[in-house]
Protein backbone atom coordinates (compact mmCIF):
# COMPACT_ATOMS: atom_id res chain seq x y z
CA UNK A 1 0.00 0.00 0.00
CA UNK A 2 1.37 3.42 -0.89
CA UNK A 3 0.82 6.60 1.01
CA UNK A 4 0.55 10.02 -0.61
CA UNK A 5 0.80 13.28 1.24
CA UNK A 6 -1.58 16.16 0.63
CA UNK A 7 -0.31 19.75 0.37
CA UNK A 8 -1.24 20.12 4.05
CA UNK A 9 1.11 17.28 4.97
CA UNK A 10 -1.61 14.75 5.74
CA UNK A 11 -1.19 11.21 4.55
CA UNK A 12 -3.70 9.71 2.18
CA UNK A 13 -3.34 5.95 1.79
CA UNK A 14 -4.12 4.56 -1.61
CA UNK A 15 -5.77 1.19 -1.30
CA UNK A 16 -8.16 -0.17 1.28
CA UNK A 17 -7.02 -0.15 4.90
CA UNK A 18 -10.33 -1.11 6.48
CA UNK A 19 -11.08 -0.96 10.18
CA UNK A 20 -7.71 -2.54 11.04
CA UNK A 21 -5.66 0.56 10.16
CA UNK A 22 -3.40 2.06 12.81
CA UNK A 23 -4.47 4.87 15.09
CA UNK A 24 -2.34 7.20 12.97
CA UNK A 25 -4.06 5.98 9.80
CA UNK A 26 -7.45 6.65 11.36
CA UNK A 27 -6.41 10.11 12.58
CA UNK A 28 -5.03 10.98 9.13
CA UNK A 29 -8.21 9.73 7.45
CA UNK A 30 -10.37 11.80 9.81
CA UNK A 31 -8.22 14.91 9.19
CA UNK A 32 -8.64 14.47 5.44
CA UNK A 33 -12.39 14.02 5.91
CA UNK A 34 -12.53 17.20 8.01
CA UNK A 35 -10.64 19.05 5.30
CA UNK A 36 -13.07 17.85 2.62
CA UNK A 37 -16.04 18.76 4.82
CA UNK A 38 -14.58 22.25 5.19
CA UNK A 39 -14.47 22.59 1.41
CA UNK A 40 -17.99 21.17 1.10
CA UNK A 41 -19.36 23.53 3.79
CA UNK A 42 -17.83 26.52 2.01
CA UNK A 43 -19.48 25.42 -1.22
CA UNK A 44 -22.84 24.85 0.51
CA UNK A 45 -22.73 28.24 2.26
CA UNK A 46 -22.09 29.93 -1.09
CA UNK A 47 -24.91 27.92 -2.66
CA UNK A 48 -27.32 28.85 0.18
CA UNK A 49 -26.44 32.53 -0.21
CA UNK A 50 -27.15 32.36 -3.95
CA UNK A 51 -30.45 30.51 -3.49
CA UNK A 52 -31.51 32.89 -0.71
CA UNK A 53 -30.85 35.86 -2.97
CA UNK A 54 -32.82 34.24 -5.81
CA UNK A 55 -35.72 33.49 -3.46
CA UNK A 56 -35.79 37.09 -2.27
CA UNK A 57 -33.07 39.64 -3.11
CA UNK A 58 -31.12 40.52 0.01
CA UNK A 59 -32.33 37.49 2.00
CA UNK A 60 -29.70 36.15 4.37
CA UNK A 61 -28.74 32.46 4.27
CA UNK A 62 -30.05 31.99 7.83
CA UNK A 63 -33.53 33.10 6.80
CA UNK A 64 -33.30 30.79 3.80
CA UNK A 65 -32.47 27.89 6.14
CA UNK A 66 -35.49 28.71 8.33
CA UNK A 67 -37.73 28.84 5.26
CA UNK A 68 -36.44 25.58 3.78
CA UNK A 69 -36.86 23.82 7.12
CA UNK A 70 -40.50 24.93 7.29
CA UNK A 71 -41.05 23.92 3.66
CA UNK A 72 -39.48 20.47 4.11
CA UNK A 73 -41.36 19.72 7.32
CA UNK A 74 -44.71 20.70 5.82
CA UNK A 75 -45.80 22.36 9.02
CA UNK A 76 -44.13 23.12 12.31
CA UNK A 77 -44.41 25.30 15.37
CA UNK A 78 -42.06 28.12 16.26
CA UNK A 79 -40.80 26.20 19.31
CA UNK A 80 -40.13 23.06 17.27
CA UNK A 81 -38.35 25.10 14.64
CA UNK A 82 -36.10 26.80 17.20
CA UNK A 83 -35.29 23.44 18.80
CA UNK A 84 -34.63 21.75 15.47
CA UNK A 85 -32.30 24.55 14.30
CA UNK A 86 -30.65 24.94 17.74
CA UNK A 87 -31.49 28.62 17.59
CA UNK A 88 -32.83 31.32 19.88
CA UNK A 89 -36.64 31.36 19.80
CA UNK A 90 -36.67 35.17 19.60
CA UNK A 91 -34.40 35.19 16.56
CA UNK A 92 -36.48 32.48 14.87
CA UNK A 93 -39.64 34.47 15.63
CA UNK A 94 -38.17 37.61 13.98
CA UNK A 95 -37.06 35.59 10.96
CA UNK A 96 -40.49 33.99 10.60
CA UNK A 97 -42.10 37.46 10.70
CA UNK A 98 -39.79 38.52 7.85
CA UNK A 99 -40.76 35.40 5.89
CA UNK A 100 -44.43 36.20 6.49
CA UNK A 101 -43.91 39.75 5.20
CA UNK A 102 -42.34 38.26 2.07
CA UNK A 103 -45.41 36.00 1.76
CA UNK A 104 -43.23 32.89 1.90
CA UNK A 105 -44.69 31.55 5.17
CA UNK A 106 -48.13 31.65 6.78
CA UNK A 107 -49.44 30.91 10.27
CA UNK A 108 -52.56 29.03 11.26
CA UNK A 109 -53.90 28.17 14.72
CA UNK A 110 -52.52 24.89 16.07
CA UNK A 111 -55.56 22.67 16.74
CA UNK A 112 -53.54 20.74 19.33
CA UNK A 113 -52.51 23.87 21.27
CA UNK A 114 -54.54 27.07 21.07
CA UNK A 115 -51.58 29.13 22.32
CA UNK A 116 -49.45 28.06 19.38
CA UNK A 117 -49.48 28.48 15.62
CA UNK A 118 -48.54 26.12 12.83
CA UNK A 119 -46.13 27.52 10.28
CA UNK A 120 -46.34 26.41 6.66
CA UNK A 121 -44.79 27.55 3.41
CA UNK A 122 -47.20 29.34 1.10
CA UNK A 123 -47.88 27.98 -2.37
CA UNK A 124 -46.11 31.03 -3.80
CA UNK A 125 -43.18 30.43 -1.45
CA UNK A 126 -42.85 26.83 -2.62
CA UNK A 127 -42.97 27.90 -6.27
CA UNK A 128 -40.29 30.55 -5.68
CA UNK A 129 -38.18 28.04 -3.74
CA UNK A 130 -38.34 25.51 -6.58
CA UNK A 131 -37.25 28.19 -9.04
CA UNK A 132 -34.45 29.38 -6.73
CA UNK A 133 -32.90 25.95 -6.27
CA UNK A 134 -33.37 24.62 -9.82
CA UNK A 135 -29.95 25.84 -11.09
CA UNK A 136 -28.15 24.08 -8.20
CA UNK A 137 -30.13 20.88 -8.59
CA UNK A 138 -29.06 20.81 -12.22
CA UNK A 139 -25.42 21.44 -11.27
CA UNK A 140 -25.53 18.55 -8.78
CA UNK A 141 -27.04 16.32 -11.44
CA UNK A 142 -24.28 17.40 -13.80
CA UNK A 143 -21.54 16.85 -11.18
CA UNK A 144 -22.85 13.34 -10.52
CA UNK A 145 -23.68 12.36 -14.09
CA UNK A 146 -20.59 10.13 -14.38
CA UNK A 147 -21.25 8.46 -11.03
CA UNK A 148 -22.90 5.08 -10.85
CA UNK A 149 -26.32 5.30 -9.18
CA UNK A 150 -25.14 2.74 -6.60
CA UNK A 151 -22.27 5.10 -5.68
CA UNK A 152 -24.71 7.96 -5.17
CA UNK A 153 -26.89 5.75 -2.98
CA UNK A 154 -23.83 4.56 -1.03
CA UNK A 155 -22.67 8.13 -0.41
CA UNK A 156 -26.18 9.01 0.76
CA UNK A 157 -26.22 5.99 3.09
CA UNK A 158 -22.80 6.82 4.53
CA UNK A 159 -23.65 10.50 5.07
CA UNK A 160 -26.84 9.47 6.85
CA UNK A 161 -24.86 7.08 9.06
CA UNK A 162 -22.38 9.85 9.87
CA UNK A 163 -25.07 12.44 10.63
CA UNK A 164 -26.90 10.03 12.95
CA UNK A 165 -23.72 8.61 14.55
CA UNK A 166 -24.67 5.15 13.34
CA UNK A 167 -22.30 2.44 12.22
CA UNK A 168 -21.91 2.42 8.44
CA UNK A 169 -21.97 -1.37 8.55
CA UNK A 170 -25.51 -1.52 9.86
Amino acid sequence: MTAAHTPDGLRSDSGAVGAAGTGEDRADAVRLLEMEFGELFTHVRRMYAEMANRLSPGMLPGAYKVFTTIARRGETTLSSLAELLHADKGQISRTVRELEELRLVQRAPDPADGRSSLLTATESGLERWNAARAPHENSLLTALETWQIDDIRELTRLLHALSTSASPRG
